[in-house]
């Protein structure tokens, strides 16, 4: 037999014992992996989701869809991601459904920690706090802003996305923590809030920095920090919580990969291992930064102890305001 005859059949044969495998479950992924993102296309969830689908598929060696499954603040994709029984469905997921939600649905159908495996977490971005300008155009400083605030109590208002959103949650527990009492206005999103600042309606707001940061740099709204403990790089020019006295508060978004909690232990393994490699490459690291996103610790165990502190966190500001969503 000669050595082309030979090569023919070596290859004929791994094809069908790859084959055979694919067929008994052994072989992983075996078709396209479905990345659900419980968010509309667009919102940053779904761009970020739409970054991975690249690399993931080239080191998984099956294509991956994005399935697009809005509603519910995300708890919708989150709920259909710890159903999946196929083995090759995950999601991208924001931290309110897998932190706030369980605190603020009375019937929400899957339990975030039981129901649903970490993964990696894709960036983090602190919110910031943004306040309108003052009539005589004096910009204060973040301390100066604290003690007017203090001084107005509920004369001030402020605008969020929704009850039980990041920044209704945020600007609650400022209140604990700074002593100041703004009333809560809710609104349908970041631009009709800002345009309210604008128009002298409400005076602050917690919101991304890349929602906020334009309008300020063009002068129209004033910055006072952000709400992370420290100084966060995609707006360095800022104090974080500490520096305005807010101890314990580290107030910040999300997004990450999750799996189904019943995929077998492998495939969460080769998962962690892939996308921990894929996020945190330089490359990656700087389209998530100019997205306004900061890539931390991209680790499943990281992640799931930011889901555990952060659900702790919520919960506790959520039973303190008696803050629920039918």
């Amino acid at each position: 037999m000669n050595a082309s005859i030979q090569r023919g059949l070596l290859a004929l044969g791994l094809c069908l014992s790859q084959a055979v495998l694919a067929q008994t479950g052994e072989v992983w992924p075996a078709k396209p992996i479905r990345l659900v993102v419980g968010y509309p296309s667009g919102s940053s969830p779904d761009v970020q989701a739409r970054l991975l689908v690249e690399p993931l598929s080239k080191a998984l060696g099956q294509p991956v869809v994005v399935d697009n499954r809005p509603g519910a603040g995300g708890n919708i994709g989150a709920d259909l991601i710890a159903k999946a029984e196929d083995g090759h469905t995950i999601g991208v997921v924001g931290n309110g459904p897998l932190t706030s939600s369980r605190h603020l649905y009375p019937k929400l159908p899957y339990d975030p920690i039981k129901d649903l495996a970490p993964v990696a977490l894709i960036g983090t971005a602190p919110l910031v706090w943004t306040v309108a300008k003052p009539a005589n155009g004096a910009s204060l400083s973040g301390a100066q802003y604290v003690a007017q605030a203090r001084a107005e109590g509920e004369r001030l208002a402020y605008g969020s996305i929704g009850a039980g959103s990041g920044g209704h949650l945020g600007m609650e527990l400022l209140k604990l923590r700074l002593g100041i009492a703004p009333l809560h206005v809710p609104f349908s999103g970041g631009p009709p809030i800002l345009n309210a600042m604008m128009g002298a309606q409400v005076q602050m707001t917690l919101l991304p920095a890349s929602t906020v940061m334009p309008l300020v740099q063009a002068g129209k709204l004033d910055a006072i920090a952000v709400t992370s403990a420290q100084r966060s790089p995609l707006a360095p020019t800022l104090p974080g919580m500490e520096e305005l006295g807010a101890k314990g508060v580290n107030i910040e978004v999300w997004n990450a990969v999750m799996a189904p909690a019943k995929m077998p232990a492998a495939h969460l393994a080769r998962l962690r291992t892939e996308l921990e490699k894929i996020i945190g490459a330089r490359e990656m690291r700087q389209k998530l930064f100019l997205q306004g996103w900061r890539v931390d610790e991209v680790g499943a165990k990281a992640l799931a102890q930011r889901i555990a502190q952060d659900t702790q966190v919520y919960g506790d500001v959520i039973a303190r305001n008696r803050i629920r969503i039918d």
